[in-house]
């Protein structure tokens, strides 16, 4: 099971940046030059909280590590905030079709664009996580 899991997530991920490159080829930008280097930083963020997430095994944390990914990317700049709605977006959609409920989805698109819009991750930050997340 585990190992279908990671070969599902590893199918999303090429997806996920299959979908940023196309956007980064059909998007402008007025800083341009700086847009593929935010996207590609933006989703080196969100790949690290889902890592993060992954690690701690926390219950009741992943709205926390959604906010947190989510924060990261949007400050690098609007490709960041770009690259996190869409990888947020392909990541629920996948859920979605995986069995996972319609309100589970809503709450994690919550918590996404919370973080994408400057809101504090740590709203969601279940009491007891460990610091070093």
């Amino acid at each position: 099971m585990t190992l279908c899991i990671h070969a599902q997530n590893s199918k999303t991920m090429k997806l996920i940046l299959a979908g940023i490159g196309l956007i980064l080829i059909v998007g402008t930008n007025a800083q341009w030059y700086k847009f593929p280097v935010e996207a590609a930083q933006g989703a080196g963020d969100m790949w690290r909280a889902y890592g993060d997430m992954r690690e701690a095994n926390y219950k009741n944390s992943d709205k926390y590590f959604h906010a947190r990914g989510n924060y990261d990317a949007a400050q690098r700049g609007s490709g960041g905030r770009l690259a996190a709605e869409v990888i947020s977006n392909a990541r629920e959609w996948v859920q979605e079709k995986m069995g996972h409920g319609a309100e589970d989805s809503e709450a994690d698109q919550h918590a996404n664009r919370w973080g994408r819009e400057g809101g504090d991750p740590n709203h969601f930050r279940p009491a007891g996580l460990p610091d070093k997340y």
